[in-house]
């Protein structure tokens, strides 16, 4: 005859092994309905593969509580394994916690989604390309081609600037003029400004021109805008596309810009000498 202990104990596996098959065919169909929703949305996203493995851990946790459960029925002290558990997992999480930070820490940079593969970052000083969003790290190319392995942990906890997120950059470009130029000119000056921002695709309307300062050699006017763009190196030849366009065009119209000078004045002495 069974013994009444053993067939709790077989009743209770075939129990738990039943909803254990139950609740891990919900957690495919879930992962695979997450899975087809991040590849809907981004087909490259580095979520695709997180989520296997966080689905692994629920499985896991899932049998060992199950296991837990049937060890109880049996007569095994629980508190005494789990009190093991525990100090075991006090000192791998001593020993992982870094590890586990920087896990942690790149659930948060996708999840928030602070920045993606491809995008211009500016991350504690280091700026380029994100070429990689790993389980620990976030890889970098910076402007050198220089390719810099980021901790995510370290990422998550500092002021990220995602300049791909720009819709725009700014322009501030100042242009020294001599101190000789008549008002005519600096008003002519002012109104080329005007005239190449206006009639450039690539720069916003909504822009100043007004005389900035006055240098030690120069009437210094400043043309404060915005160009269409986010990109970095379209910024920069924009940039370089304005400044050739006005130097041009004060050239033709004999509009000297300013350098560095010294004006020295010598004082004569007019006194007679009386022999």
């Amino acid at each position: 005859m069974i013994d009444p202990k053993l067939q709790a104990g077989l009743l209770a596996v075939a129990i738990n092994a039943v909803a254990l098959f139950v609740i891990f065919k919900i957690i495919d169909i879930v992962n695979r309905k997450i899975i087809e929703k991040i590849r809907n949305q981004e087909s490259n996203s580095p979520l695709l593969r997180f989520i296997p493995i966080i689905m692994k851990v629920v499985k896991f946790v899932l049998v060992f509580i199950a296991i837990t459960g049937i060890l109880q029925t049996q007569g095994y002290s629980m508190s005494s394994i789990i009190a093991g558990f525990g100090i075991g997992g006090l000192a791998v999480g001593m020993a992982a916690k870094d590890t586990l930070a920087d896990i942690f820490g790149s659930l948060s940079i996708l999840s928030d989604k602070v920045y993606r593969i491809g995008d211009y970052v500016k991350v504690n000083g280091i700026e380029g390309y994100v070429e990689d969003i790993s389980i620990f790290s976030t890889k970098i190319r910076d402007l050198d081609n220089f390719l810099i392995t980021v901790p995510n942990n370290m990422a998550a906890n500092a002021v990220v600037t995602n300049v791909s997120r720009a819709t725009k950059r700014l322009l501030k470009i100042t242009f020294g003029v001599t101190y000789s130029t008549s008002d005519e000119k600096i008003e002519q000056a002012k109104q080329i400004l005007n005239d190449i921002g206006k009639n450039h695709k690539d720069i916003h309307n909504d822009f100043t021109i007004a005389i900035h300062d006055l240098g030690d050699s120069s009437i210094n006017i400043r043309f404060m805008g915005y160009v269409k763009t986010g990109s970095y190196f379209k910024f920069l030849k924009v940039r370089g596309e304005f400044i050739e366009l006005v130097v041009k065009a004060f050239r033709e119209n004999n509009i000297d810009f300013a350098f560095p000078s010294r004006s020295i004045y010598i004082e004569s002495d007019n006194s007679k000498i009386e022999n």
